[in-house]
């Protein structure tokens, strides 16, 4: 089993800053990619920012140039920074990790969610 645990979540006005953070532990033999979505009220939920092993980044266009992904392979870490943030960016936001679990052929992997923190920003 994989457990992810979300921080760093928050309120925030308009233009300023947010690092949210997610680890995860457990039986890990390899996570790629980690990434994070968001859910706004009323909303479906959307891909936010994505990362391979190797550091290969994929971002939605709504927040290019304000938000990086990173991670620490080391930590089983994934970390959104997200800058310049506007009141629509106000939402839940998830990460996901697939994972494997077993770490020999043939592998197994698994997508596991975090349980979301609250990023809302006030104009």
């Amino acid at each position: 089993q994989v457990q992810l645990v979300e921080s760093g979540g928050g309120l925030v006005q308009a233009g300023g800053s947010l690092r949210i953070s997610c680890a995860a532990s457990g039986i890990i033999f390899n996570i790629d990619p980690m990434g994070w979505y968001r859910q706004a009220p009323g909303k479906q939920r959307e891909l936010v920012a994505t990362i391979t092993n190797g550091g290969s980044t994929n971002y939605a266009d709504s927040v290019k140039g304000r938000f990086t992904i990173s991670r620490d392979n080391a930590k089983n870490t994934v970390y959104l920074q997200m800058n310049n943030l506007k009141p629509e960016d106000t939402a839940v936001y998830f990460c996901y990790c697939y994972v494997d679990t077993r770490g020999v052929l043939p592998r197994t992997w698994y997508t596991y969610w975090g349980q979301g923190t609250q990023v809302t920003v006030s104009s």
